[in-house]
């Protein structure tokens, strides 16, 4: 509902005739060349997840998991982060592979998500310090965003030396998960092909980039945008689609939101926001439905080779 609400609110602005006349003047090669890379990266991370699982006793079949990964996303456009619970379920159903472990990698893989999604925001806060430092100044009052730091790094200490000290219940739940993710952010060094993980892990995060910046081309208008505002845009964007139903409004009007902060114009950033999010999630639903009705079909036969041998 809060994202139909926003979508109202959004199209009352902009309204959608001022939209289409971008998908039909965007140039389709870059947008196809963007959907190349996201499928890339969604490749990527099912052959990945083959490293995470191993160390556990366990081997899945690499077309198993691409099956698994692309329902899985196409599961969160319907309830957000439902795709990681239906994924490990996929994987149990057809590879016997326990619940709780192929769930708890997955969990693990999304820890590194955020590790990198964070990275890049350092980087590009420090590439873009005096920009960002200039912009903060301008839209608020320099002693509120001083007090407002402090007040956090003061709350961040009292928290940390609160959890670790106290023996209450909640705290003790809180200590636990803290050390288990970090426990299963360690692993991944301890792990065989741990040097393959950290690539396919990289390789994910550069084919997300390179997705978004080259989609940009497609509308001639940005042709211009600088790459920090095309990262700052898709920094804003990547963080819709982990909090929302894969970003259905909420994407588009953050990447408006962050490309208007470096003074470009609204309607081209906003068809921008809405031509990439469209083709990557029509690319996501098509090999999602794909994979749904090729998953117990190709099971079923690897089932009777494996009786006949």
């Amino acid at each position: 509902m809060l994202a139909i609400f926003f979508g109202w609110l959004t199209f009352s602005k902009l309204p959608i005739s001022k939209i289409i006349p971008y998908f039909k003047s965007a140039n389709y090669f870059y947008i196809c060349l963007g959907i190349l890379f996201g499928i890339l990266s969604h490749l990527s991370r099912a052959y990945r997840w083959q490293f995470m699982l191993k160390p556990l006793g366990y081997s899945v079949r690499i077309e198993n998991s691409i099956m698994a990964v692309f329902i899985g996303y196409l599961a969160n456009f319907g309830v957000p982060r439902s795709g990681e619970v239906l994924r490990a379920a996929v994987i149990k159903n057809y590879e016997d592979i326990p619940f709780e472990k192929g769930f708890g990698t997955i969990v693990t893989e999304r820890i590194f998500d955020l590790v990198i999604i964070l990275l890049i925001c350092v980087f590009t806060l420090f590439f873009q310090f005096d920009f960002i430092y200039s912009l903060l100044l301008e839209k608020f009052n320099p002693t509120k965003i001083i007090l407002a730091f402090s007040f956090l790094i003061i709350v961040f200490i009292f928290f940390f030396f609160y959890i670790k000290k106290s023996k209450n219940k909640f705290a003790i739940k809180i200590k636990d998960f803290v050390n288990g993710l970090l426990e299963g952010i360690t692993s991944v060094f301890k792990m065989k092909n741990k040097w393959a993980f950290i690539f396919h892990t990289l390789f994910i995060w550069f084919m997300y980039i390179m997705m978004f910046y080259v989609t940009s081309f497609s509308v001639s208008e940005l042709n211009n945008a600088s790459f920090a505002s095309i990262i700052v845009a898709f920094i804003a964007a990547s963080f819709t689609i982990a909090a929302t139903n894969g970003g259905i409004f909420f994407y588009p009007a953050a990447v408006l939101s962050a490309l208007s902060l470096f003074g470009l114009a609204e309607e081209p950033s906003y068809a921008f926001g809405w031509i990439i999010w469209t083709s990557q999630t029509l690319m996501i639903i098509f090999i999602g439905i794909i994979s749904f009705i090729l998953l117990p079909i190709f099971n079923k036969r690897q089932y009777k080779q494996i009786k006949n041998n």
